[in-house]
């Protein structure tokens, strides 16, 4: 069986960073598939499902709100392998059009405070597992390590 695109990546050099991970054309339209890679794959500790559940609500919530976005938002999920999100957005997009959209995003979930949105019972299948405070803390360390001084180096996946 071939190796989809994600696994031909080499993981060991991947460091955190937006990266481009795949385009896809469905019908006349580009989705444009992104890699939001916070921690240092193989090599830092992953996060924990309770910040990454959080971060995903919270990041969900602000781009289906934002004012230039909410309508191109196909999707925005945890990888798997918990070290960062997949965003999905309709357009054809390179990493550095969407580094603005980034730091307003992550600088939402740095500065959240009070009720996580969709964390009731009635509204997520798993509303108890959250960690405001740590996704604060991982969103403050996203901006600061990673996207506030952003290079071309992580933009583009390491060869």
């Amino acid at each position: 069986m071939e190796k989809i695109a994600s696994f031909t990546i080499d993981h060991i050099k991947l460091q955190p960073g937006v990266y481009v991970s795949r385009k896809d054309h469905v019908g006349a339209e580009v989705i444009t598939t992104f890699d939001l890679r916070m921690t240092s794959p193989n090599d830092e500790p992953v996060m924990n499902t309770a910040e990454v559940h959080t971060i995903e609500h919270l990041g969900a919530t602000f781009l289906r709100n934002h004012k230039d976005f909410s309508d191109k938002t196909v999707y925005f999920g945890p990888m798997g392998c918990r070290t960062g999100f997949y965003l999905l957005l309709a357009g054809d997009y390179e990493s550095k059009d969407i580094v603005p959209l980034m730091i307003e995003m992550f600088e939402f979930i740095r500065d959240f405070k009070g009720e996580v949105p969709g964390a009731a019972a009635k509204d997520c299948g798993n509303y108890l597992d959250m960690n405001l405070g740590m996704a604060n803390y991982l969103a403050n360390r996203y901006l600061t390590n990673t996207l506030y001084d952003i290079d071309e180096a992580h933009l583009i996946y390491p060869a």
